[in-house]
């Protein structure tokens, strides 16, 4: 059977944009079982609530969901458990000296298939405000508004 080409977005976090100042993005492997990658490939999974922390040196992703395979029996996994991510030693090293500064966390921001490999894309974040929260709604607001007026006067109408 032929390996499977490009990218297929399983799950994305849309509220961790929302709610953090994204600094930097990784690419990360899972390391998954046999039934976690088949219900992954049925397209479910959710990453609400989920984050990823250092323990003994690596990094692992804790309560991610990845529901029960259907057909699975049992050998089942369990579905909010501590998942490890497969990062280079220098790219772990990194994100450790990072998250050493006061505020910053790791998000996973989506989970996906990359020529066949499940891959998570994690973020090196820092909380947001409200006010900042505020802001962004505004300014999102503001470029709507002038992208409309755009493709008004583009269409010549009048305001």
């Amino acid at each position: 059977m032929p390996r499977e080409k490009g990218r297929k977005v399983v799950a994305s976090n849309k509220k961790a944009r929302h709610d953090y100042a994204i600094l930097d993005t990784y690419e990360a492997g899972m390391a998954l079982t046999g039934t976690e990658v088949k219900s992954l490939r049925a397209g479910r999974a959710s990453l609400v609530d989920a984050f990823a922390q250092e323990r003994d040196g690596e990094i692992y992703l804790h309560a991610m969901h990845i529901p029960e395979y259907a057909q699975g029996t049992w050998t089942n996994h369990e579905p909010r458990r501590t998942r490890k991510l497969l990062l280079n030693r220098l790219e772990i090293d990194r994100l450790l000296g990072k998250l050493k500064e006061s505020g910053l966390t790791l998000v996973p921001l989506q989970v996906y298939f990359s020529d066949g490999w499940a891959k998570v894309e994690i973020g090196l974040a820092r909380g947001k405000k409200s006010y900042d929260k505020r802001q962004d709604l505004a300014k999102r607001d503001a470029d709507r508004e002038i992208a409309r007026a755009v493709g008004r006067r583009g269409k010549g109408m009048a305001e």
